[in-house]
């Protein structure tokens, strides 16, 4: 009896000894604070940009009308054709017009010998008129372009205000866009613009900002906006007026920063410092600049390279309340760097940043 008393007294001793020591593992493995883990240096560009879409135009367009009805009698163009300023497009029959301006010509000459000055003066005047309706039975380029569409053939039958095509002056491309009031005061003039097109595969288009006007516009949604017109110079030709694009304005160049977490940094007499791990395992002590990147991040600012691995020398902060270790100056907002891949929300000149 008294064998099987001291049998059951070692039991309990050893399974609260065994207790006692997970316990107390437990206790130390808290205590650690994740001082065992390690962090790598990684980079991040930010961007101040304000984010657009919309639609591109062309920088000229003019619609091919006849000024009166009337046969095509000639067709100079092609669809796709290239048209220099003051070219001929088309001819409507003038024969009536023609006709008319010869037989004032020839009362002019009679006028010169019976009639008076007042009376040639007239004429002159009447001529002139008769030239322009010969003029009108004409289309012209009214600038250098690309005959985007065209239908007329010889033969066919005109009546006036009717489109027969359309001439477009792609040497630049632009877009009015709406800025929201917030982001207007940081508008200027110049301003980077990169835009992207769907039906373009090479990439973004760089453009700039032309011109936005000193006044705001309420939209019918009753938003205060600023309308800045946007351009795109000698745009490629995959590129064609009314296509849609998103893009950025660039308020400010990008800036690349070098991120680590706070608890890789140690302070040795006001010097932060890390703990660099080569590929052998070992590690280095190297001095470091920092400034503030939120509660969780430093920004390094010399000292290190994109990539390397820290070990950490403070430890993780515990029941939601950091350690007594933090960084000097570090805000103490909620603040912290991305996990990667942000963007800006639309039209809202955020900063954009990027792993």
């Amino acid at each position: 009896m008294k064998k099987n008393i001291k049998k059951v007294i070692i039991i309990v001793c050893a399974a609260a000894a065994l207790l006692a020591a997970l316990v107390v593992a437990r206790r130390l493995k808290n205590n650690s604070g994740g001082l065992d883990r390690t962090f790598i240096v990684r980079s991040e560009t930010y961007e101040n940009v304000i984010e657009i879409a919309g639609n591109v135009a062309a920088a000229q367009e003019q619609t091919l009308q006849a000024a009166g009805d009337g046969t095509v009698t000639a067709v100079y163009v092609s669809e796709g054709d290239t048209v220099k300023k003051g070219d001929l497009i088309l001819q409507l029959d003038d024969s009536e017009q023609r006709y008319n301006l010869e037989k004032h010509d020839f009362d002019m000459e009679q006028k010169r010998v019976t009639g008076s000055k007042r009376e040639l003066a007239l004429m002159e005047k009447q001529r002139y008129v008769l030239l322009q309706k010969i003029q009108d039975r004409t289309i012209m380029a009214a600038f250098s372009g690309l005959i985007a569409s065209f239908t007329a053939q010889t033969g066919d039958y005109l009546e006036a205000k009717d489109n027969v095509g359309v001439i477009v002056d792609r040497s630049y491309l632009h877009s009015t866009v709406e800025i929201v009031e917030t982001d207007a005061p940081k508008l200027r003039t110049g301003q980077n613009v990169r835009f992207s097109f769907p039906a373009y595969q090479n990439g973004t288009v760089e453009g700039y900002l032309d011109s936005f006007p000193a006044v705001g516009t309420v939209t019918s949604r009753g938003a205060a906006v600023v309308n800045a017109k946007i351009k795109i110079e000698n745009p490629p030709p995959e590129i064609l007026p009314n296509y849609s694009f998103t893009g950025r304005i660039e308020i400010s160049p990008p800036v690349t920063m070098l991120l680590v977490e706070r608890q890789a940094i140690g302070y040795e007499n006001g010097m932060a410092y890390v703990e660099r791990l080569g590929e052998d395992g070992g590690s280095e002590r190297v001095f470091v600049r920092v400034e503030p990147y939120g509660n969780s991040f430093v920004s390094i600012t010399d000292g290190l390279n994109e990539r390397d691995m820290l070990k950490a020398l403070q430890a993780d902060s515990v029941s939601g309340r950091s350690s007594s270790m933090r960084m000097p100056g570090a805000p103490q907002g909620g603040s912290r760097a991305p996990s990667g891949g942000g963007r800006a929300s639309s039209g809202g000149g955020a900063a954009m940043p990027r792993f």
